[in-house]
């Protein structure tokens, strides 16, 4: 059955939906309150489960030419250089691995999946509501749809969610990778001082109409503490960075311009029920559940999200609220399971407390290494200690 479907938001999950939606036979339209649509923020890590929606999506070769693979996170201590985190993506004997690679590149990917599967995009339209299937923005009505998917991310204007503000964020910013570098290109490094000092370096492949290689940089901040580190200023802000990690000097000799550097802010929150109206309103990405992080699954998350709608309403033979029901039930496990474990990473990485570290460093990190936990951890962060997609992946 061909339904109409608006899409609201052209992020990563938006345009995922599109593409799998349009790609169904549906009648789909994207409004994006931009008004040339844009990728927001630096880097990001596609996991294993990530990979395998892309490449239903067909556009999973595109994203290995412009990204670059991870085979492995490491963190150390800044003072005693300890490692205190080392998780291997192919620890079971797996070869797998994650995908550094820019947003931009990333959206310019699901861009053009989503035109070539026939959905029509139109920017600068700010959806300010949706009422019984018909989209209201600033330039008047569409519709009305047989469903709207609410892809607006963190700051929707549709979701009744009442996210928690978390007391730390992250500054990102996009920088070369420098010659004059001994750390590998295969791996996310990152070093702590406590919990309330966190710095690392993603390579992230290539930015779309450049050569050079590049990664991704950032640097822990508590959420309300960005004009502080602008008033300090740069040349403050390098000496403690390379004081904790020499090996960070000649990425941060990059950053001339505190602009360079974008300030994240994240929260958590769920919705019990990511559909209203009889399903003819559905949430998914951020705009249905947000989580800090520290697990890298932000983006997967929100690619999860967008095929198991579309499986779901292919399954429903185009029964909008049997499709929203069997969407929310696929995926109300995997994100929860994954927003707890991301809570309980946080507070050991991203906070003031000064025993949790200690734990993190003494105990935690020592039984992560023994048999079977080096499994399990690879699993959870390719995304699959739990089944992704619920009962829609039978």
């Amino acid at each position: 059955m061909r339904l109409t479907i608006a899409i609201v938001g052209a992020g990563i999950g938006g345009l995922a939906a599109a593409a799998a939606l349009a790609g169904a036979g549906h009648r789909v339209t994207v409004f994006d309150r931009f008004e040339a649509p844009a990728p927001v923020g630096s880097g990001l890590v596609i996991q294993p489960v990530g990979m395998t929606v892309l490449d239903s999506l067909g556009v999973a070769d595109e994203a290995l030419r412009m990204g670059n693979r991870v085979h492995r996170m490491l963190g150390r201590e800044a003072r005693s250089g300890r490692r205190v985190l080392d998780v291997a993506y192919d620890a079971p004997g797996v070869p797998r691995f994650g995908l550094g690679i820019h947003r931009a590149a990333l959206f310019d990917i699901l861009h053009a999946a989503a035109l070539r599967a026939g959905a029509e995009i139109r920017p600068g339209h700010r959806v300010e509501r949706v009422e019984a299937g018909w989209v209201v923005h600033a330039k008047g009505t569409d519709g009305p749809f047989d469903m709207v998917v609410d892809a607006s991310g963190a700051g929707s204007l549709l979701s009744p969610m009442r996210a928690r503000s978390l007391g730390y964020g992250a500054l990102w910013a996009t920088v070369d990778w420098p010659a004059q570098t001994d750390l590998p290109y295969n791996e996310l490094r990152q070093v702590y001082r406590r919990a309330d000092r966190m710095l690392g370096v993603l390579p992230i492949g290539r930015v779309p109409g450049q050569q050079a290689r590049k990664c991704a940089i950032f640097w822990s901040l508590p959420a309300g503490a960005y004009d502080d580190w602008q008033a300090t200023g740069l040349e403050a802000w390098r000496v403690e960075a390379s004081a904790l990690w020499p090996d960070y000097a000649p990425f941060a000799a990059q950053i001339t311009d505190p602009a360079q550097m974008t300030m994240a802010r994240y929260s958590h929150g769920t919705l019990r029920r990511p559909w209203s109206d009889g399903g003819r309103l559905v949430h998914i990405g951020d705009a249905a559940h947000r989580a800090s992080p520290q697990l890298g699954q932000g983006a997967n998350m929100a690619l999860l999200d967008a095929w198991a709608l579309a499986r779901a309403l292919e399954r429903a033979q185009g029964d909008v609220a049997l499709a929203a029901r069997w969407y929310a039930q696929a995926r109300r496990w995997h994100v929860r399971g994954y927003q707890g474990m991301s809570r309980l990473f946080t507070s050991q990485y991203q906070s003031d407390s000064r025993m949790l570290p200690l734990l993190r460093d003494r105990v935690l990190f020592p039984l992560s290494q023994v048999s079977p936990l080096p499994g399990m951890l690879s699993r959870l962060v390719c995304g699959d200690l739990l089944p992704p997609l619920g009962s829609l992946s039978d």
